[in-house]
């Protein structure tokens, strides 16, 4: 219902705004700019399907070779004291865990293209137990705003981007994103726990937490004793090293237990394939009218606004040259990382600006992408307040990202 009233508000501003332009400024274009962009959209949503139907039938083949082999298991019952604590109505041994767990793993890896197949497998796990199957449940809407928190502690591919545009030190900005990505992934948990009446004082999840932190403390510390080249080589030399580290033991575990794995890799490979054409819909319905509304220039408007509203109020306006980055996160991950190399071409990779959006860039992920694509690949009509949850972590995270740019670079 809620992405029923923001997809036809995308719509109905667009429309508005060219009115108004057509009317005031005599812009006969902005109709043509409109069209297009909704073409242009429409194929760039089946393209993304197009080019995510491999890789997802890749992981979704090894994920069958791994439920086969039993290793799913093994990490469902690893994961299950914490995840059932926050994940309601998942039983303990459900497959649905191991396949949650490895999803938030390659999440933290910053292994995009991995993390999504894992995704996808584990809500249609999820959709198995619920009830309602047009309507989210409850462990599906913790796990969706998990997921659009977007907790990454290995920002592999931003600090490429930095170093391909001259940043002098295109790692500097991996420890403010961290802390903002973190702080946007507790706040998904909390808003959902909330609601949910989740208990977050439970020991597990007490104890979970604060492993966790002194994880990241402990990856942080390490990291900040490495020069700027060892920490690019070491984090990508880790993610990919553990990602091929999993495959192999899913492929071992399924010889000892003497399972064909061609054949289940094939089996996996053919689910990856309808799921990949279940989602096109519904990741065009999204991408068309975020292109409308960008093209419309309320994008650009609202920016504009809110740079002459904090120009009032006599507060330090820089970071405003990077709010384009911060609107587009939660809409487009392709649209957002546009402007993040926009901007750090524009003002400089070692700017504020090119930091800031840098650290935006890293502190959520693309909130209504995920919508569309996760539910909609088990058909989900009904998000309920996952859309609200996971907004929320977006704002507070990039308001995070803000102030943590402040803190970090602003001298």
């Amino acid at each position: 219902m809620v992405l029923n009233y923001i997809w036809i508000g995308f719509l109905l501003i667009a429309f508005v705004i060219a009115i108004f332009e057509l009317i005031f400024h005599g812009n006969t274009q902005i109709f043509t700019e409109i069209i297009n962009a909704a073409f242009g959209s429409a194929k760039t949503g089946f393209e993304i399907s197009l080019g995510l139907t491999g890789v997802l039938s890749m992981w979704l083949g090894i994920m069958k070779i791994g439920e086969k082999g039993g290793v799913i298991n093994v990490f469902a019952r690893i994961v299950a004291p914490f995840f059932s604590k926050i994940l309601p109505g998942i039983p303990k041994d459900h497959p649905a865990l191991g396949s949650i767990f490895m999803n938030v793993s390659a999440n933290m890896l910053g292994l995009d293209n991995a993390a999504t197949p894992m995704g996808l497998k584990a809500m249609k796990e999820l959709q198995e137990l619920n009830p309602d199957k047009d309507k989210a449940s409850d462990a599906m809407i913790m796990f969706l705003v998990l997921n659009t928190a977007g907790l990454c502690l290995i920002p592999i591919s931003i600090m490429v981007y930095r170093a391909q545009l001259g940043a002098v030190n295109p790692a500097d900005v991996f420890l403010p994103i961290v802390i903002a990505t973190f702080v946007a992934w507790i706040t998904g948990m909390i808003s959902v726990a909330l609601i949910q009446k989740i208990n977050l004082f439970d020991k597990t999840i007490l104890l979970t937490l604060t492993g966790l932190i002194g994880f990241i403390a402990l990856l942080i510390y390490f990291l900040s004793q490495l020069s700027q080249d060892q920490v690019t080589k070491y984090s990508t030399f880790a993610a990919n090293f553990l990602l091929f580290s999993i495959i192999i033991a899913f492929v071992v575990m399924a010889l000892i237990k003497k399972v064909n794995v061609y054949d289940s890799f094939i089996e996996g490979a053919k689910e990856g394939f309808q799921v990949a054409i279940g989602i096109i819909p519904y990741l065009i319905a999204v991408l068309v009218a975020i292109g409308i509304f960008r093209a419309s220039g309320a994008m650009q408007m609202l920016t504009n606004g809110i740079g002459w509203l904090i120009g009032l109020t006599g507060i330090d306006t820089q970071f405003v040259d990077a709010l384009p980055t911060a609107f587009m996160k939660p809409l487009s991950g392709s649209g957002a990382r546009g402007m993040m190399v926009d901007a750090m071409k524009n003002f400089g990779a070692d700017s504020f600006v090119g930091r800031l959006t840098c650290i935006i860039q890293g502190s959520t992920d693309t909130t209504f992408y995920i919508l569309a694509v996760y539910f909609g690949s088990v058909g989900i009509k009904n998000s309920r307040y996952a859309v609200v949850c996971g907004l929320l972590a977006d704002l507070v995270g990039i308001t995070a990202a803000i102030f943590l740019g402040y803190l970090f670079f602003n001298h």
